[in-house]
């Protein structure tokens, strides 16, 4: 009786852990699975293996411990090249079977097709492993046993990747469970067609084993268990690493997009953002038949207050005062909309006279005193109010808060001001042509015109700056200074930016396809140096159109540059790392130090044309000019001076030393081509000369890189 029981409980152990190596080799083999992904191919295959190895090796196992519980009159053993080609044979089946299986963009009897083609494989590979014992006197099969171990094993797949399919590829503790269950009916299925497998060889009616010596049934065990064990391990360890690196990329892509859409001096919603709080706003007000107040906030004295304590403590106060903005509205209703002006949205169905109550509360909190480098600031500021939805729809709202903000600065600041129709009525121009501006874009009206850039010692041609131009189907030419206010007052100018980068790398690739290696310079918004992208969209246009990124300048205004010191150095060096040039522009119109032009990775100045326009009539402007062109030579950059229409100016500005000139007097700007017939027939507003490195092949071409973040 004990002996019974003894021989009973270890063959239930071992059906266990029979049963046991089976379910894990199919749990790794679906959690492998679920990182198939067609459009990436080495991944695919990568994965696919793996998991193919996965299930072959645990089923392989599975069959040996089985035949290893046969209580047998002979003693078993292994050819280990048999042994090994029947565990070959079961990867080959499982990568056919899950790789059918794996199309999930295909019909849905794929599943049933590959749930057969892996039932079929496995139950050849179980059969051939037989043949490594080398039974004598040899095998009969049972047909029987054979067709009902196909059977269990179709039947355990079909229902293992079924349920796979329907419940294991979301993430959660319901899907595990049904990933356990999936890989329990899979193992099961498989460990009975074994068990017929080995009852349709007949090993009962067998005499020996010819390679009971070659590879002892013990050994086998031994090797097959610690094997398997180790292989499953390192799968699954590597797919549980791939798990958390996924895991940290998206959050890394959260992050990055989370910082794309607040300010980052203060944390608050940028524009972007806010406008997406406001429209779901809007919807909430427009089902309750409520009211928003919306209040545009632009601080009064702020620049002075910049230009005193430096940036540093200008950043510093933007901060307390977008602190003392949160403290008076409900979480995530404040915005920076620009530099020195914020947004605040008051969504609680308010009245005019909540509104001015609220307005009053923003001028109290605002102008109390701050404290800045151990001495105190007053800022005050102008207010712009406006009600949804009796001053305005989502796509007028902001306008209209701008110009009654506008009205109250021009009342003398320090107040606030609801808006009236009366304020936009010279408005209404602008837009009509923002609409205009807005079917321009989608329809390709807007078009780059491109000036020359003069090698004042020479007279020679070496570049040029691209400048936008709109052809307007009904008004004709409509300047830039028209139509940039608008679009960067109403949120187009990132896009209008974008389009200029990939404008200006197309048409040097045209030109350099010509053979004219036309070196342009683009101008960059402030706007689009708070985008967290730029340098990336940069590196993609010069990589796109196959371009050497030296022939590509990028001028930022010495204003715009100044604005955020740390940030804009930041993003010089990012460009300057792909070779793209730096050009600060207007250069004299702000306030810049010794010390940070050193810092800045850029390579010529511009002499704003306000100095160029009186060098024949001012000492002050002459003594100007010359002072920049020195602090320039010092700083060992190059500098160009625009704006330049007089022969006067010309002969002034070459003998001060000034490398490059560009103005009317040589040419005003050109389509993209005239200007090419300028180089290639001489036919142009003048008979100047193109320098002849415009026209010579590139011995060397810098692929340009996308830098790391």
């Amino acid at each position: 009786m004990n002996s019974f029981s003894f021989q009973s409980l270890l063959s239930l152990l071992m059906v266990g852990f029979d049963l046991t190596l089976a379910w894990a080799a199919v749990y790794s083999a679906l959690e492998l699975s679920k990182r198939l992904d067609i459009g990436r191919p080495r991944e695919f295959w990568f994965w696919l293996v793996g998991a193919s190895v996965a299930l072959a090796t645990g089923l392989w196992s599975a069959q040996v411990v089985g035949l290893a519980r046969q209580d047998l009159p002979y003693a078993l053993g292994y050819e280990p090249f048999r042994a090994a080609g029947a565990w070959l044979v079961g990867i080959l089946a499982s990568v056919a079977g899950l790789g059918i299986f794996s199309r999930r963009d295909a019909a849905p009897g794929m599943t049933s097709a590959g749930a057969l083609v892996l039932a079929i494989g496995l139950v050849l590979a179980q059969a051939l492993f037989m043949y490594s014992l080398g039974l004598e006197p040899g095998i009969d099969w049972h047909p029987f046993g054979a067709s009902a171990a196909l059977v269990c094993a179709a039947v355990g797949s079909g229902l293992a990747l079924w349920l796979f399919t329907r419940h294991c590829l979301a993430a959660g503790r319901i899907a595990q469970l049904f990933q356990g269950l999936a890989a329990l009916s899979m193992a099961a299925g498989l460990i009975v067609s074994q068990r017929l497998v080995i009852g349709a060889a007949g090993l009962n009616h067998q005499t020996a084993s010819v390679f009971e010596k070659s590879l002892p049934q013990v050994t086998m065990v031994v090797l097959a268990c610690v094997g398997t064990l180790a292989v499953l391990g390192m799968l699954m360890q590597h797919a549980l690493f791939d798990k958390r690196l996924h895991v940290s990329s998206l959050s890394a892509r959260g992050e990055l997009q989370s910082h794309s859409l607040r300010d980052s001096v203060t944390d608050l919603p940028n524009r972007q953002m806010f406008e997406g709080t406001l429209a779901q706003a809007m919807a909430q007000a427009d089902s309750r038949q409520g009211r928003l107040a919306l209040f545009l906030i632009n601080l009064d004295a702020f620049k002075p207050v910049n230009e005193a304590f430096g940036h540093r403590a200008g950043d510093r106060l933007l901060r307390e005062i977008a602190r003392r903005l949160r403290s008076l509205a409900p979480p995530h209703m404040t915005a920076r909309l620009g530099s020195d002006e914020f947004l605040l949205l008051l969504p609680s169905d308010p009245g005019v006279d909540e509104a001015a109550e609220m307005a009053t509360r923003i001028l109290e909190q605002l102008s109390r005193p701050c404290r800045l480098e151990s001495r105190e600031a007053t800022v005050t500021c102008s207010i712009g109010v406006t009600i949804y939805p009796q001053h305005g729809a989502q796509s007028t709202l902001i306008g209209h808060a701008d110009a009654a903000m506008r009205a109250a600065k021009a009342e003398g600041g320090a107040t606030y001001c609801f808006f009236e129709e009366r304020m936009v009525s010279g408005v209404r121009d602008q837009t009509e042509l923002l609409r205009d501006l807005r079917v321009a874009m989608a329809q390709g009206e807007l078009e780059l015109y491109y000036q020359p850039k003069i090698h004042a010692p020479t007279g020679e041609v070496t570049g040029a700056e691209a400048l936008m131009r709109w052809h307007h189907p009904r008004r004709g030419m409509i300047s830039p200074t028209v139509f940039i206010p608008i679009a960067e007052r109403f949120g187009l100018i990132g896009a209008m930016g974008n389009w200029l980068i990939d404008e200006a790398c197309r048409q040097i690739r045209a030109w350099r396809d010509t053979g004219l290696r036309m070196r342009v310079a683009i101008n960059v918004s402030v706007h689009q140096l708070r985008q967290p992208d730029l340098v990336d969209r940069i590196a993609r246009a010069l990589q796109k159109n196959g371009i050497n990124p030296n022939l590509l300048t990028c001028e930022i205004t010495e204003t715009v540059a100044m604005e955020d010191t740390e940030g804009t150095i930041e993003i010089f060096k990012r460009l300057a790392a792909i070779g793209v040039s730096i050009s600060i522009d207007d250069f004299g119109t702000g306030h810049s130090s010794l010390a940070y032009l050193s810092k800045l990775p850029a390579s010529e100045l511009k002499i704003d044309r306000g100095f160029v326009l009186d060098l024949e009539t001012s000492e002050d402007a002459r003594t100007v000019a010359q002072a920049v062109i020195n602090l320039a030579k010092a700083l060992n950059l190059k500098v160009v001076a625009e704006g330049v229409e007089t022969e006067g100016q010309n002969r002034i500005l070459r003998d001060f030393g000034c490398d490059q000139l560009q103005g009317y007097l040589f040419s005003k700007p050109l389509s993209s081509k005239a200007l090419a017939l300028w180089a290639t027939d001489n036919v142009g507003p003048r008979a100047l000369a193109f320098r002849q490195s415009l026209f010579t092949e590139t011995t060397h071409t810098r692929q340009a890189t996308l830098p790391v973040a």
